[in-house]
């Protein structure tokens, strides 16, 4: 007997039973790095999907940190061309991640994604905690990227379009080795920073780029 698989419209499926057609999952990508942006986006997948089911195309659409390279890029493709899927991505530089902190950057990124989808959706499904400033109602799911499809096509576009911009960081800053790591604290980046200091897109607020205080004795 084989076991029956999760239903990842559980969440948009009552909502689109009260009449509200347009749900958009939201994700971000990036808010755990030294470097770089955080990246946002904003997914609306269409209702009628509850019934038809995802495309083949789609087929095995889960968190994107659980897909690989390859299996990203495809789902990419497909979510930014269907034609019947709306979204927005929206990102954060380093410089305004310093200066607001990483959680408010994050929750503006959300907001700039979902001020792309117009109109407005009616509600967003938001990865993790709630987002007490977000511009439309919303549902937050812990580990939602792997519980809505929704969310996780939002995952994918964010993490695809992190992952580009940090290879193109890459072509500018090389010595860093962002197209390994792309801004996450690895031995390789930790060793970079001690060599050369921080870079333009570093966040200078992250410890061990971070200032340190005086020492008291």
């Amino acid at each position: 007997m084989t076991a029956k698989l999760p239903d990842r419209f559980e969440f948009e499926r009552p909502l689109w039973q009260q009449g509200i057609g347009r749900v958009a999952g939201v994700d971000e990508a990036g808010r755990g790095p030294l470097a770089g942006p955080v990246v946002a986006a904003a997914v609306i997948l269409p209702s009628r999907w509850a019934e038809t089911g995802l495309p083949a195309a789609l087929a095995g659409l889960n968190d994107s940190k659980q897909l690989t390279e390859a299996q990203r890029e495809k789902f990419f493709a497909f979510i930014t061309t269907c034609g019947e899927i709306e979204f927005g991505i929206a990102m954060v530089d380093a410089a305004v991640i310093d200066a607001i902190n990483i959680l408010q950057a994050t929750h503006r990124a959300m907001n700039d994604a979902l001020a792309k989808l117009q109109p407005l959706p009616p509600h967003a499904l938001v990865d993790g905690r709630p987002v007490k400033i977000l511009r439309v109602p919303q549902t937050a799911i812990v580990k939602g990227d792997a519980r809505s499809y929704s969310i996780a096509a939002a995952s994918v576009l964010a993490k695809v379009t992190r992952d580009r911009l940090m290879l193109e960081y890459h072509a500018q800053f090389p010595k860093y080795g962002f197209a390994a790591h792309k801004g996450y604290g690895t031995a390789q980046h930790l060793a970079a920073i001690a060599k050369h200091g921080a870079c333009p897109i570093h966040r200078k607020t992250f410890a061990p780029l971070k200032p340190q205080g005086p020492k008291l004795f």
